[in-house]
């Protein structure tokens, strides 16, 4: 913490002021990048670890069309614009994502999330009071 002496306050006592830390622009930028890739990594984990594999309807062995695929006009023109064909769509569409939730993953992310609550509180409890006690001095 850096205290500056601030000029004469009431009672002829010199009273410091708090002068906050400035970061860098290089450490700006470094905190920018840093919490870009965190979200980049949170969002494509579940496609690296394959967490959306699901489970594929039976495919029968006739050539997919779009009405088998249960497609209305509207839909295969949007596969279409995207380069899809009915045999490139027919895994995609078919494919049935399970939504089942794992209890123990999910605590453990609960406790992950309210430990870090408890740690900023904590962190942010004890600079509060040290601000507090640099403006206003000691309880007495």
């Amino acid at each position: 913490m850096r205290l500056v002496p601030d000029r004469q306050h009431r009672g002829g006592m010199a009273k410091n002021h708090y002068v906050p830390k400035v970061q860098s622009g290089f450490g700006q930028f470094i905190d920018c990048v840093l919490i870009l890739v965190l979200v980049y990594a949170s969002l494509y984990a579940p496609l690296l670890m394959q967490a959306n594999s699901g489970s594929s309807a039976a495919s029968s062995s006739e050539k997919p069309t779009w009405q088998s695929l249960k497609q209305n006009s509207f839909e295969a023109g949007q596969w279409q614009k995207l380069g899809y064909t009915p045999e490139q769509a027919q895994p995609i569409i078919e494919t049935r994502f399970e939504y089942s939730i794992s209890w123990p993953v999910l605590g453990l992310t609960a406790a992950v999330i309210i430990g870090y609550y408890l740690f900023m509180l904590k962190v942010s409890d004890k600079e509060y009071r040290e601000v507090i006690r640099e403006k206003f001095g000691d309880r007495p």
